[in-house]
Protein backbone atom coordinates (compact mmCIF):
# COMPACT_ATOMS: atom_id res chain seq x y z
CA UNK A 1 0.00 0.00 0.00
CA UNK A 2 1.01 3.79 -0.40
CA UNK A 3 1.22 6.38 1.84
CA UNK A 4 -1.88 7.68 -0.21
CA UNK A 5 -3.58 4.58 0.67
CA UNK A 6 -2.70 4.40 3.91
CA UNK A 7 -4.12 8.46 5.19
CA UNK A 8 -7.13 7.74 3.12
CA UNK A 9 -8.43 4.30 4.80
CA UNK A 10 -7.57 6.45 8.51
CA UNK A 11 -10.92 7.55 9.78
CA UNK A 12 -11.50 11.20 11.51
CA UNK A 13 -9.45 11.08 14.56
CA UNK A 14 -12.47 11.14 17.33
CA UNK A 15 -10.07 12.30 20.26
CA UNK A 16 -9.81 15.95 21.95
CA UNK A 17 -7.06 17.78 23.13
CA UNK A 18 -7.87 18.90 26.09
CA UNK A 19 -4.33 20.14 26.88
CA UNK A 20 -5.07 23.48 25.81
CA UNK A 21 -8.61 23.64 28.39
CA UNK A 22 -6.50 22.40 31.54
CA UNK A 23 -4.12 25.77 30.56
CA UNK A 24 -6.83 28.05 30.44
CA UNK A 25 -8.53 26.59 33.95
CA UNK A 26 -5.14 27.21 35.46
CA UNK A 27 -4.47 30.51 34.59
CA UNK A 28 -8.43 31.71 34.83
CA UNK A 29 -7.77 30.03 38.55
CA UNK A 30 -4.96 32.47 39.43
CA UNK A 31 -6.97 35.12 38.13
CA UNK A 32 -9.66 34.68 40.31
CA UNK A 33 -7.56 33.88 43.50
CA UNK A 34 -5.27 37.21 42.90
CA UNK A 35 -8.70 39.25 42.56
CA UNK A 36 -10.95 37.37 44.70
CA UNK A 37 -9.89 39.68 47.91
CA UNK A 38 -9.29 42.34 46.31
CA UNK A 39 -13.63 42.80 45.56
CA UNK A 40 -14.69 41.63 48.90
CA UNK A 41 -16.74 44.03 50.43
CA UNK A 42 -17.49 44.52 53.93
CA UNK A 43 -17.03 46.57 57.10
CA UNK A 44 -14.24 45.25 59.50
CA UNK A 45 -16.48 44.86 62.69
CA UNK A 46 -14.61 43.79 66.60
CA UNK A 47 -17.87 41.63 67.63
CA UNK A 48 -17.20 40.41 71.25
CA UNK A 49 -18.16 36.35 71.53
CA UNK A 50 -21.44 35.37 72.61
CA UNK A 51 -20.66 35.41 76.42
CA UNK A 52 -17.92 38.11 76.43
CA UNK A 53 -17.18 40.03 79.48
CA UNK A 54 -16.98 44.10 79.48
CA UNK A 55 -13.92 45.22 78.09
CA UNK A 56 -12.38 47.48 80.59
CA UNK A 57 -12.14 51.32 79.02
CA UNK A 58 -8.19 52.41 77.77
CA UNK A 59 -7.59 55.85 77.52
CA UNK A 60 -11.06 58.33 76.42
CA UNK A 61 -14.56 56.50 76.81
CA UNK A 62 -15.79 55.44 73.39
CA UNK A 63 -18.06 57.56 70.99
CA UNK A 64 -21.92 55.89 70.96
CA UNK A 65 -23.87 56.14 67.96
CA UNK A 66 -27.31 55.18 69.24
CA UNK A 67 -29.98 53.71 66.42
CA UNK A 68 -33.25 53.59 67.80
CA UNK A 69 -36.13 50.85 66.99
CA UNK A 70 -37.33 53.76 64.13
CA UNK A 71 -33.97 53.86 62.83
CA UNK A 72 -32.92 57.36 63.66
CA UNK A 73 -29.51 57.72 64.68
CA UNK A 74 -27.88 59.95 67.26
CA UNK A 75 -24.19 60.36 68.26
CA UNK A 76 -23.38 60.42 71.74
CA UNK A 77 -19.66 61.82 72.66
CA UNK A 78 -21.17 61.32 76.22
CA UNK A 79 -21.63 65.45 77.46
CA UNK A 80 -24.57 66.68 75.23
CA UNK A 81 -28.17 66.12 74.87
CA UNK A 82 -28.89 63.76 71.97
CA UNK A 83 -30.16 64.75 68.68
CA UNK A 84 -30.95 63.31 65.48
CA UNK A 85 -28.31 63.09 62.85
CA UNK A 86 -28.70 62.03 59.19
CA UNK A 87 -25.47 60.41 57.62
CA UNK A 88 -23.72 63.49 56.24
CA UNK A 89 -23.64 65.11 59.82
CA UNK A 90 -22.46 61.88 61.03
CA UNK A 91 -19.71 61.52 58.90
CA UNK A 92 -18.53 65.41 59.78
CA UNK A 93 -19.00 65.14 63.45
CA UNK A 94 -17.08 61.54 63.37
CA UNK A 95 -14.32 63.44 61.13
CA UNK A 96 -13.97 66.31 63.97
CA UNK A 97 -13.74 63.86 66.46
CA UNK A 98 -11.28 62.25 65.10
CA UNK A 99 -8.82 64.72 64.42
CA UNK A 100 -8.83 66.08 67.89
CA UNK A 101 -8.01 61.96 69.02
CA UNK A 102 -6.54 59.68 66.52
CA UNK A 103 -7.36 56.96 69.23
CA UNK A 104 -11.22 57.56 69.28
CA UNK A 105 -12.98 54.43 69.37
CA UNK A 106 -16.56 54.60 68.10
CA UNK A 107 -19.50 51.81 69.09
CA UNK A 108 -22.71 50.91 67.76
CA UNK A 109 -25.54 50.68 69.91
CA UNK A 110 -28.49 49.62 67.85
CA UNK A 111 -32.01 48.41 68.58
CA UNK A 112 -33.01 44.58 67.45
CA UNK A 113 -35.55 45.25 65.47
CA UNK A 114 -33.53 48.27 63.50
CA UNK A 115 -32.93 47.15 59.75
CA UNK A 116 -29.32 45.39 59.26
CA UNK A 117 -28.90 48.12 56.32
CA UNK A 118 -29.16 51.12 58.95
CA UNK A 119 -26.58 49.71 60.98
CA UNK A 120 -24.07 49.12 58.20
CA UNK A 121 -24.30 52.62 57.16
CA UNK A 122 -23.83 53.96 60.31
CA UNK A 123 -20.50 51.78 60.71
CA UNK A 124 -19.33 52.75 57.33
CA UNK A 125 -19.55 56.51 58.31
CA UNK A 126 -17.46 55.86 61.27
CA UNK A 127 -14.98 54.13 58.94
CA UNK A 128 -14.99 56.73 56.32
CA UNK A 129 -14.08 59.48 58.97
CA UNK A 130 -10.66 57.54 59.72
CA UNK A 131 -12.11 55.90 62.48
CA UNK A 132 -10.46 52.61 63.09
CA UNK A 133 -11.83 50.65 65.74
CA UNK A 134 -15.81 50.36 64.80
CA UNK A 135 -17.76 47.98 67.04
CA UNK A 136 -21.02 46.55 68.43
CA UNK A 137 -22.75 46.85 71.66
CA UNK A 138 -24.86 44.02 72.87
CA UNK A 139 -26.11 42.41 75.87
CA UNK A 140 -24.76 39.53 77.89
CA UNK A 141 -27.42 36.32 77.32
CA UNK A 142 -30.23 35.63 80.07
CA UNK A 143 -29.42 32.71 82.17
CA UNK A 144 -32.66 31.45 81.62
CA UNK A 145 -32.98 32.28 77.54
CA UNK A 146 -29.66 30.40 77.34
CA UNK A 147 -30.83 27.24 78.46
CA UNK A 148 -33.92 27.30 76.47
CA UNK A 149 -32.24 27.02 73.11
CA UNK A 150 -30.18 24.03 73.74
Amino acid sequence: MTRKARRQRRGPMAEINVVPYIDVMLVLLVIFLVTAPLITQGVKVDLPEANAQPQAGEGAPPVIIHIDRFGDTYLDFGDADLAPVDQQLLYERLRAARAADATLAVVVRADASVDYGVVIEAMVAAQAAGIASVGLVTQPPVAGMDEERR
